[in-house]
């Protein structure tokens, strides 16, 4: 069911197949964010959908980054931002449902099991995340325009980045054989984000009251 060398070699082809489809002016949205379909199978239709919301928010979180952006442009990127997000994060919630509803299937977890602190579906957002640092941080080893000094700090950049990404992967094959095993087991934890709900956020009831 789960597998973290197959979520890392999805994320990584779809970073670089996302990168080359949406690259240029007027391009146009990716129609098949989900996996290639020789791996079309729901769980990695959904882990590539969750590396989509992350891809979609670095790249929307660079507009408010670039030199000269109005105010205006800059509050309808914020807003853009916390839309992308609030979905990055019920993504990753229902990652662990879906494995967690699997394991009910076959009366796992073990509720005896010691409690892991982070659930599958985080460890799979950070993987999203590295995979997007790794990719642009290669792009900078390769730029014709930078000094040798930029390359070289890049060149070692990447190599913690790729270090710290096969530790997780690591981390994450652990939890899953120990959970399989009933040694472990994990929670889905909810977010409970309060910024986009207008019934919790006194920035928006407040507003509304007047």
């Amino acid at each position: 069911m789960l597998s973290a060398e197959t979520i890392v070699s999805l994320q990584d082809r779809k970073t670089s197949a996302w990168h080359l489809f949406d690259a240029g002016p007027g391009h146009s949205p990716d129609p098949s964010p989900g996996p290639s379909p020789e791996a079309n199978q729901d769980w990695l239709r959904l882990v590539a959908s969750q590396h989509r919301a992350n891809f979609d928010l670095w790249h929307i979180e660079d507009e408010a980054r670039a030199p000269g952006a109005s105010d205006t442009e800059l509050a309808e990127v914020k807003r853009r931002v916390d839309q992308t997000n609030q979905r990055r994060n019920d993504l990753a919630e229902e990652l662990d449902r879906v494995l967690l509803a699997w394991l009910e299937a076959r009366n796992l977890p073990d509720p005896a099991a010691p409690l892991h602190s982070e659930s599958p579906g985080l460890m799979i957002d950070r993987l999203s995340i590295l995979a997007l640092k790794i990719y642009h941080t290669r792009e900078e080893t390769k730029r014709a325009d930078a000094s040798q000094d930029h390359l070289e700090r890049n060149r070692l950049r990447l190599a913690i980045l790729e270090e710290q990404r096969a530790d997780l992967a690591n981390c994450l094959d652990a939890l899953w054989r120990q959970t399989l095993a009933g040694a472990r087991r994990f929670k889905l934890y909810r977010q409970l984000k309060m910024y986009n709900d207008p019934a919790l956020n006194p920035a928006i009831y407040g507003k509304q009251l007047r």
